[in-house]
């Protein structure tokens, strides 16, 4: 939930690190509520909107990586967090947040663990930058600093949900084709969406996509994590509490480190 980890980076007035207190804790939730329920118009359950805190069982056990500008106070500090949880935390891969939505059975299987080489899964959620801090510097800020924390963590893969805005699946259609067709997970370690939940995504043959628009409507999160070398699940799933169509993103470090060995570099 918190420790009392060192600083992982800083940048001028920007310091990344691990949440170590209830406090910043509390003040993350607050950040996640302002975007996810009041920028983006999810349905918080009534405790939530009493507290306009965004919170959850899996807030105990994962790590809260925030950025803070340190020129401000309080919760207004807090203007960035990602949500980690590392498979050490749980007793099995199933108890991962994104298994509400997809099948990670294959994430166990021999091939994909020969591939991890003894390393563990580290999933990632809940991220969210403070409007008026939204920039590449940021990401990249947040970015290095995961890289810091999956080598410390010996971590071989990065996986999580991410969101497509809406749930119109016609409005999806030309994204979640163009993701099926070239991103989808290998068969030897498919990860299929559950199948009371799954959506298709093949809704265009490859041939009649049209990419540069394809990019254009994707979620710039979810186009920064194809930038890196990921796949994508097989199956979308609808969160109707957020109002969003949801896809399995899967990172190979190994393959992180291909595509962006600046990043390692730099830690």
């Amino acid at each position: 939930m918190y420790n009392s980890e060192p600083i992982i980076l800083t940048a001028g007035s920007i310091e990344v690190r691990i949440a170590t207190s209830p406090e910043e804790l509390a003040a993350a939730q607050k950040l996640r509520y302002k975007v996810f329920y009041e920028e983006m118009q999810a349905r918080p359950s009534p405790e939530m909107a009493q507290q306009k805190r965004d919170f959850d069982g899996f807030d105990l056990i994962c790590d809260q990586l925030l950025a803070f500008d340190t020129t401000k106070s309080g919760d207004e500090a807090v203007i960035a967090t990602y949500r980690l949880l590392r498979e050490e935390k749980i007793k099995d891969i199933h108890e991962f947040y994104s298994f509400q939505e997809f099948d990670l059975s294959n994430m166990d299987n021999a091939i994909f663990r020969e591939k991890m080489a003894g390393r563990q899964l580290l999933e990632l959620g809940r991220s969210c930058v403070r409007e008026e801090y939204r920039s590449n510097n940021i990401i990249q800020l947040m970015w290095r600093a995961i890289v810091i924390y999956i080598t410390r963590h010996n971590v071989g893969c990065l996986f999580g949900c991410a969101s497509l805005a809406g749930v119109i699946q016609g409005d999806l259609e030309l994204p979640l084709s163009y993701l099926h067709h070239k991103y989808k997970t290998p068969d030897e370690f498919n990860i299929p969406a559950l199948p009371e939940r799954a959506q298709k995504m093949d809704y265009f043959a490859w041939d009649d996509i049209d990419i540069s628009k394809a990019k254009r409507q994707l979620a710039p999160l979810v186009r920064g994590y194809a930038r890196l070398g990921c796949y994508i699940g097989d199956g979308a799933v609808i969160d109707e509490q957020f109002n969003t169509t949801d896809v399995l993103i899967l990172l190979l470090v190994d393959r992180l480190k291909k595509t962006t060995p600046q990043l390692f570099e730099e830690t």
